[in-house]
């Protein structure tokens, strides 16, 4: 029963999935959209911790049943398996988890993370099983599916009826496309040969899920006292993960697939709140016998802390991720921004305290220090060959802060000079400079006054955009004698991808 209900809830989502990724309509979407929202990693770059959490608290309870019912590309391993097993009956067998797997699997883990906390794309988004199921849908099977949609457009033309329009099919990536079709193969190679070896081996989500699926309440066991040592279970296990020699289940890999439940002709196999594990725990207890360290260790009290703190560990771990990732994405967690780019700046601007280039770039040495240093993350090492590795001011992710002196205070060759939050208040290192095409006041005809407001020393103001018509809309006026260049009217204009005002540096600082 088990398992027949986990396989019409796989139907499901794999149907509504796949739909998801071939529908562009925007009909499936308003119906089903809420089956691509709950896929885990979706749900936590979009900030929705409630998805996650219940996620996560689902496995708690029932195990890796995420794996099995919910995530597409488990489920199209299954489909690969499934087939096959056609032809092959009993084909799986025990893996034990040999060290260098482990580690190869730990390893895949955190680099995942620390891209994902990096903000490099290009690794979580091959590694993500979500968006991976998505490229292969929609880049290997998208087009056939409107090559047939034309083709019904057309005979339901010819009679005159208009249920469905001729769409365009063209090629959108030749390198997205070679990497949906890689892998579909890699994937679809690992369920032939050995059912979730991809998952269990290279999906980050899965070894995620695994630390928490380790404690579950509700997992499967086998009962020793039934058992008749047949191994049906082990060879219908598609995850490997049931060892004949002791007939103890490996949590971690296990996806709560139930086909060794069903498989078992003595219904040895439990679902159960801890399965066998409570029933052998209780009778050493009610025997009188004294329980060894390791499950003393697990039980009672014990085990709640140490599910506790596994998923406290956890949370803690993908907190960091989701935050410093949902920072550099997201507005308030409630629509995405795309990134700003840095302008052409005809001078660099160096920091304050460095009195002019000419002299920063003679001492700097290039030691990081003031990098490391700057908390406003406005200064950034230079790639230019002139000036390789000294740094210089960049406005994409913050703005030099008036009050924050730190560079100054930790350059050790005079490069940047000790100044004082006063002093560099009144120290110009750069000019403002409008560019009227991008303002979104002239762009996307909005009220926009963020540069005036956010100008830390009053040098923009709000004029006129016809000096004829008063009641026009307000363009910004930079008055260059009071701009010192701290590039808080670049970093915070809404323009996007390149703000409107940029700050262009200059050749000697001066005190206005």
């Amino acid at each position: 029963m088990l398992k027949k209900l986990r396989v019409i809830l796989a139907v499901f989502f794999i149907v509504a999935v796949t739909f998801l990724c071939l529908d562009y309509t925007g009909t499936v979407h308003a119906f089903l959209g809420w089956c691509a929202k709950v896929q885990f990693v979706p749900a936590r770059l979009s900030v929705n911790d409630a998805v996650v959490a219940g996620l996560i608290l689902m496995t708690l309870l029932l195990g890796r049943v995420y794996c099995s019912v919910i995530c597409p590309l488990g489920i199209y391993q299954d489909i690969v398996s499934r087939i096959a097993g056609l032809k092959k009956k009993k084909r799986f067998a025990y893996r034990p988890p040999r060290r260098g797997f482990v580690i190869f699997r730990i390893s895949l883990f955190v680099i995942f993370l620390l891209a994902a906390a990096l903000h490099y794309p290009v690794v979580t988004n091959l590694l993500e099983p979500y968006s991976a199921y998505g490229r292969m849908v929609s880049q290997i099977f998208g087009p056939l599916y409107q090559w047939g949609n034309n083709i019904l457009a057309h005979y339901a033309e010819s009679v005159g009826s208009y249920a469905f329009y001729s769409v365009d099919v063209w090629l959108r990536g030749v390198s997205v496309l070679i990497i949906a079709v890689s892998t579909f193969i890699l994937a679809g190679a690992f369920a032939w040969k050995s059912g979730r070896g991809y998952c269990n081996g290279v999906c980050p989500v899965g070894v995620f899920l695994g630390l928490f699926a380790r404690s579950s309440v509700m997992r499967l066991s086998v009962d020793k006292g039934k058992c008749s040592g047949c191994g049906i279970c082990v060879n219908n296990c598609k995850a490997g993960c049931i060892d004949p020699g002791d007939m103890e289940i490996d949590y971690f890999r296990c996806v709560s697939c139930f086909n060794c439940k069903d498989a078992c002709p003595k219904k040895a196999v439990k679902y159960a709140a801890d399965g066998c594990f409570k029933k052998s725990l209780g009778a050493k207890v009610s025997a009188g016998a004294e329980a060894p360290p390791a499950v003393k260790a697990l039980s009672g009290d014990n085990l709640l802390v140490r599910r506790g703190l596994l998923a406290g560990a956890a949370l803690m771990l993908w907190g960091l991720v989701t935050r410093a990732s949902a920072d550099r994405q997201f507005d308030g967690g409630l629509a995405a921004l795309e990134d700003k780019k840095a302008p052409v700046r005809s001078r660099p601007i160096v920091p304050p305290g460095a009195d002019s280039a000419k002299n920063f770039r003679a001492r700097c040495t290039g030691c990081q220090l003031c990098v490391t240093a700057c908390p406003n993350h406005v200064l950034r090492p230079s790639g230019k060959a002139s000036s390789f590795m000294q740094p210089h001011l960049s406005f994409e992710r913050g703005y030099c802060r008036p009050e924050c002196v730190k560079c100054s205070l930790v350059c050790p060759t005079g490069a940047i000079l000790p100044i004082t939050a006063a002093e560099k208040s009144s120290k110009q290192v750069g000019i403002a400079i409008w560019k009227p095409e991008l303002c979104v006041v002239n762009r996307d005809s909005v009220i926009c006054d963020l540069c005036s407001r956010k100008c830390p020393t009053g040098a923009i103001t709000m004029i006129a955009q016809s000096a004829d018509d008063t009641s026009s809309p307000r363009i910004p006026m930079i008055d260059t004698a009071r701009c010192i260049g701290c590039g808080a009217c670049e970093h915070l204009c809404p323009s996007r991808p390149y703000s409107a005002i940029y700050v262009d540096g200059v050749d000697v600082h001066r005190t206005i």
